[in-house]
């Protein structure tokens, strides 16, 4: 048990394996749209992979387990939240950002409301991605450095090199194919973990039969209706929380972060691009079911005795994974960062050159130059993001909570501003950003002065973005009208 030579060997091959694919799948570019967009001739299947792959981190593969090792199943509920709102993106925001040449998703928002609004969306979008991402970086050297007894520079310097090295030399398309191979990695490791888990258990699954109130553990959905309006606001997974908070979410992560739009946007059509969008919520849902199933096994496994949520699968990797098994659930570890990294280097390099970068040129740059400049971006990102993951290294626990939290602030006022765009025809760029900045504020003062659950943030967010923006643009209206 324990880490061994032979899953030192598995990482290895699966570290140089990923680094010559993903540079050489990636092939030539031509100019910074086939650098970023890969030319929008990405298969929508792999397009839908790779949206799954990048929205799941270390994070969610250590923590989803101990989840349900504390709780039970109620987390499922958010999954199908998340179904519901990638609808509303496919059929919403998909078809606004598919007329004319969009190359980020913020560009809908210079069409509509002009420049400043698509900046100040974009720069918003760094900030948040930078903090977050740096975050679940160091989470990544947390498992590697009691797995392998490496320290964390090391960890972090390894696992970002190696990110790099694909996405800087093949773009995209690297990322999104790599994307591909490691969400299948990552499953493997989750269906390993489940196999050895059953081998293990006396009596296999009959022995979650043992489990004292396996009803309860096993209980996806929770009404919460039960102990006061105060009560049913400051739980995170009631069924209305969970669906709605969980719909607003993923049309805040999917419609609105350059993270995922950009990949949406390498796809060929309206069509293909909606496709993709809408089941990868099909296969996330499966995919928390994966996770979640993980942490019952290990409840059942260690008896229900008392367990840091965070830690129970790490210990239980360490303590009792088979040699071979380990490398592969290491691997599958680092797949789900790089796969999350790799998205991050290249989508906030993309909201760089086509935000900033090329609207600012006095001439046009020719296809060669825009290259060279895409690829010193994507280092430049990548620099940055480790010397955040750095950072956190050594902040307090609190700090890095407030990071994660960071979308909690932004997403709401950033949905807002592109439901605003979309659904209304009087708002203007003021009524926009002030709109934004007063979902911003608000949601400031929810998180800090409230009990308010995270479910619900970024609902109140948007509502109030578009509250402001609308009421705004009434009044300016009326003071034409009357003038």
């Amino acid at each position: 048990m324990g880490f061994s030579t032979l899953d030192g060997i598995l990482v290895l091959i699966y570290l140089v394996g990923i680094a010559v694919a993903g540079a050489w799948v990636g092939g030539k570019q031509s100019s910074a749209q086939d650098y970023f967009l890969g030319g929008k001739r990405i298969p929508w299947w792999a397009v839908c992979f790779a949206i799954v792959a990048t929205e799941t981190s270390t994070l969610t593969f250590i923590s989803i387990p101990g989840l349900a090792y504390v709780s039970n199943l109620n987390f499922l509920q958010i999954a199908f939240g998340y179904i519901l709102g990638r609808i509303v993106v496919a059929r919403v925001l998909l078809p606004a950002y598919y007329r004319g040449e969009l190359t980020t998703a913020y560009a809908f928002l210079s069409r509509r409301f002009g420049a400043p609004a698509r900046t100040t969306a974009s720069a918003v979008f760094m900030g948040t991605r930078l903090l977050a991402d740096g975050v679940r970086l160091f989470a990544t050297a947390i498992p590697l450095k009691l797995l392998v007894g490496i320290d964390y520079p090391t960890a972090i310097a390894v696992t970002a090199l190696v990110t790099l090295l694909y996405t800087y030399i093949g773009g995209v398309r690297s990322v999104i194919w790599m994307d591909v191979v490691q969400m299948f990695i990552y499953i493997g490791g989750a269906v390993a973990a489940i196999v050895v888990l059953t081998v293990q258990l006396p009596e296999g699954l009959a022995s979650l039969d043992r489990v004292g109130n396996l009803g309860e553990k096993l209980s996806v959905f929770r009404w919460g209706v039960d102990k006061g309006a105060a009560s049913f606001f400051a739980t995170p997974y009631t069924l209305v929380a969970s669906v709605i908070g969980g719909a607003f979410l993923s049309m805040a992560s999917h419609g609105t972060d350059q993270l995922i739009v950009q990949r949406i946007l390498t796809a060929p059509s309206l069509k293909d691009g909606q496709r993709a969008i809408i089941v990868s919520g099909f296969i996330v849902t499966a995919q928390f079911a994966l996770f979640l199933f993980i942490g019952i096994l290990l409840f059942a496994f260690y008896g229900g005795a008392a367990k840091d949520a965070n830690e129970v699968f790490i210990q239980y990797i360490i303590s009792n994974m088979p040699t071979g098994v380990s490398g592969l659930i290491i691997a599958g570890l680092l797949a789900a960062a790089m796969s999350t990294l790799a998205g991050s280097i290249n989508a906030l390099a993309s909201a760089t050159v086509f935000d900033f970068i090329k609207p600012n040129m006095k001439e046009e740059m020719n296809p060669v130059r825009e290259v060279r400049i895409s690829r010193f971006v994507s280092f430049v990102w990548c620099a940055l993001i480790v010397a955040s993951a750095l950072f956190f290294m050594n902040t307090t626990k609190a700090v890095v909570e407030l990071a994660l939290s960071i979308a909690s602030f932004t997403y709401g006022g950033l949905l807002g501003s592109f439901l605003l765009g979309v659904l209304f025809v009087r708002p203007r760029q003021r009524d926009m950003l002030v709109g934004f900045a007063a979902g911003v504020g608000v949601m400031i003062a929810v998180v800090y002065l409230t009990n308010i659950a995270w479910t619900w943030y970024t609902v109140i967010g948007a509502a109030v973005t578009i509250a402001v923006g609308t009421a705004l643009s009434g009044f300016g209206q009326r003071e034409k009208s009357e003038s």
